[in-house]
């Protein structure tokens, strides 16, 4: 069993057996026909998953790997929050007629701050630190602002990462590892392709600052399951699990903006069967 499955199993076992439910009380989301999303939910879920020993893609069901690269490439490299820059729909219930989110994700990451070194963006601040303040405990970035919110379409949920770089006993090699945190999170749709972003996107960055990677800790404030996604769940969960698949990244690129989604595969990835039609609250 993948170490991936076992820390999804176990969450979602939790989730399930000692959570909260929000029904009849006030919520925000709705089912497409109109009813109340009402969700099971756990306050404060933190996952660890280290890098080094395995690449942490669930095994219970494919999680495509390319798409999800491509949103985080989306946010994170092309700095976009318009639906036209993504190859995938996920995005297409915020998009007004022009395809824009609004200020939100990909627009945050552009907008250049003054640093006493110069003027930039928030992706370019983590990158010169990584390769010229590796020890800085103030590597990080942040894509809830309060100032904007109000011109978002919606508010981000994965919203700030800090990147914190360590090194092994014996080894000359720096160690890059990072912290997601995330306001809200939608366990069966979202949990695992934001794993696989996240993990990727340290993958990149240690590649391009000479760095190996270490832990992902992903912090979920608000780590829930749908009403109607319950049964759905308790059937994945009782799936048979694979071994993790073995990630390959192209070890020619130097350059954080030269990634394509083309430059990574998951070898080896033996998965249960895709769960199609998941009904998905707005």
């Amino acid at each position: 069993m993948s170490y991936a499955d076992q820390v999804f199993i176990s969450m979602c076992k939790d989730i399930l057996e000692n959570g909260c439910s929000t029904e009849g009380e006030k919520v925000r989301p709705k089912w497409p026909d109109g009813a109340f999303a009402y969700t099971i939910k756990k306050f404060g879920v933190v996952n660890r998953y280290d890098l080094s020993k395995e690449f942490p893609a669930l095994t219970l069901r494919r999680t495509a790997i390319k798409s999800a690269i491509d949103e985080v490439l989306w946010i994170w490299q092309r700095k976009s929050n318009n639906i036209h820059d993504l190859k995938s729909h996920i995005w297409d219930e915020w998009a007004d007629e022009d395809g824009s989110i609004g200020k939100a994700y990909g627009y945050q990451m552009g907008v250049k701050h003054q640093y006493k070194e110069g003027m930039m963006d928030q992706v370019d601040r983590v990158l010169y630190d990584l390769k010229n303040n590796p020890y800085s405990r103030r590597i990080m970035t942040n894509i809830y602002v309060h100032q904007d919110l109000h011109e978002m379409n919606l508010y981000p949920c994965a919203y700030s990462m800090t990147f914190n770089v360590t090194k092994r006993s014996g080894e000359e090699k720096l160690v890059l590892n990072a912290i997601l945190n995330q306001r809200s999170q939608d366990v069966l749709t979202a949990n695992n392709w934001n794993v696989v972003q996240y993990a990727a996107l340290m993958h990149m960055f240690a590649q391009v600052c000479d760095m190996q990677v270490g832990e992902l800790v992903h912090v979920i404030a608000d780590a829930h399951i749908y009403d109607r996604h319950v049964p759905l769940v308790q059937e994945l969960i009782s799936r048979e699990s694979y071994p993790a698949p073995v990630f390959w990244m192209n070890p020619e690129i130097k350059d954080f903006y030269d990634f394509t989604p083309d430059d990574f595969r998951l070898d080896d990835y033996v998965t249960g069967p895709q769960i199609k039609n998941i009904p998905v609250a707005i």
